[in-house]
């Protein structure tokens, strides 16, 4: 299933990285691990990104009251083409039954000058625009999963390489331990590596405080409570593809924002035809049967009224419908202005992370993990000293936290290139 450029899984690169540690440790785990792993649950079943963004595009408040906005518009769209009610007139002229009269007259108002047509487009245009609010809140809200959804997939990430770390800092103080048993190295360094272990471990509770914070968030946007149990997917990518720049400028028209400022402009123009419609006066045209009691005869009564223009031809209300539309027209250039701005942003963000990414991948973590490697073979076989290990231990997980960091930026950043230029088609 295609999802966009920027829906694939972090943790597929992370896995051969985390190989290592685990080839080297094998699969021990120790009580203390055990203390701060979260619990399994009964539905193992990974949650994908396309899952999650079915979800939320299911359930999220946001998003349900912006469709709302369309069933209004569609109200009234309904009120605007219905006509104007007739009047039904009783009057009465002198209280004796001898000599009073009584008249029974319908009036009804003839909309004159296409005030009904332009009032329908008016709403119209409402509705309109409410559609493009929809295309908008989805557009932001597939940004919103994705960003969510790699924050807490990194953070699954983080909890891994802190658990692998904590099993190096055990292999660490267990060496340490066996070599100052036979009397080859101080007690200090044992006390060291021990210190070196109980930073692991805190390291490890922080992960899964941070990985349970972002579940909560990624379970917010459907609105979802308890707790978010399930892993992510880890969807295998090598490489994440970025569209070059111009093709993505060239379908910026296409952006739900820039819709929406297209759709303002011809409300607003909409608006301007129904404020001059208003100048027409309404004519209203009156039948009835007028009753004289005296004369003992009935009457018809045919009438028409024609207000007159002569002080209020809604001049005012014309010349603001004018001055909204021009306001329009400039917040359109200032849209189209600021979305090239942060579509250029994002874009020079993501290429930059993705610059780094590929670098850390490719070169700098091989050869820190080479370091280290040869760091703890040293140490065992008594050529290296404990700090030495130390040393190339930090350098491999300050590496791997970097690499993380990028990674999620790079996520980060095509999520905000997909919320000016959605990859996919707008519900």
């Amino acid at each position: 299933m295609h999802t966009s450029f920027i829906l694939v899984g972090a943790t597929a690169l992370l896995m051969p990285l985390c190989a290592h540690a685990a080839a080297d440790l094998g699969q021990q785990h120790t009580s203390g691990q055990a203390q701060v792993a979260p619990a399994p649950t009964q539905d193992a079943r990974p949650l994908s990104l396309a899952e999650a963004i079915e979800l939320a595009l299911a359930a999220n408040p946001g998003l349900r009251s912006a469709r709302q906005d369309i069933d209004i518009a569609d109200a009234n769209r309904l009120q605007a083409g219905l006509l104007p009610n007739p009047e039904l007139a009783l009057l009465r002229e002198g209280m004796d039954k001898g000599t009073r009269t009584q008249t029974v007259q319908v009036s009804q108002r003839l909309e004159l000058g296409g005030k009904r047509a332009a009032r329908v487009a008016l709403a119209e245009g409402e509705r309109r625009i409410a559609t493009q609010d929809v295309a908008i809140a989805l557009a932001d809200l597939r940004a919103d999963v994705v960003t969510t959804y790699f924050d807490a997939l990194t953070a699954q990430e983080r909890l891994d390489l802190a658990e692998a770390s904590l099993q190096l800092a055990q292999k660490v103080t267990q060496a340490a331990t066996r070599r100052v048993a036979a009397g080859r190295i101080s007690p200090v360094e044992q006390s060291r590596s021990e210190v070196a272990e109980a930073g692991a471990r805190l390291e490890v509770a922080q992960a899964v405080s941070a990985l349970g914070l972002a579940r909560q968030r990624l379970l917010a946007l459907w609105a979802g409570t308890g707790a978010l149990q399930r892993p992510l997917e880890k969807a295998p990518a090598d490489d994440i593809p970025l569209p070059l720049l111009e093709t993505l400028h060239r379908r910026l028209d296409d952006s739900p924002q820039l819709r929406r400022a297209h759709e303002q402009v011809e409300r607003e123009q909409s608006r301007v035809r129904f404020e001059r419609a208003q100048r027409i006066p309404d004519v209203s045209v009156t039948l009835g049967n007028k009753r004289d009691d005296e004369i003992g005869r009935n009457q018809a009564v045919i009438g028409l009224s024609v207000p007159l223009p002569l002080f209020n031809r809604n001049q005012g209300s014309e010349l603001a419908a004018l001055r909204q539309l021009e306001k329009a027209r400039i917040d359109l250039d200032g849209e189209r202005l600021r979305l090239t701005q942060a579509l250029s942003e994002a874009y020079q963000r993501a290429r930059l992370a993705q610059e780094e990414v590929s670098s850390l991948k490719r070169d700098i973590l091989p050869a820190a993990q080479r370091a280290y490697e040869a760091s703890v073979t040293g140490f065992e076989l008594g050529k290296f000293s404990f700090l030495d290990v130390i040393d190339a231990q930090r350098t491999l997980f300050q590496t791997r936290a970097q690499y993380l960091r990028a990674l999620a930026e790079r996520y980060r950043a095509g999520a905000d290139i997909e919320r000016y230029v959605p990859q996919r088609p707008q519900q």
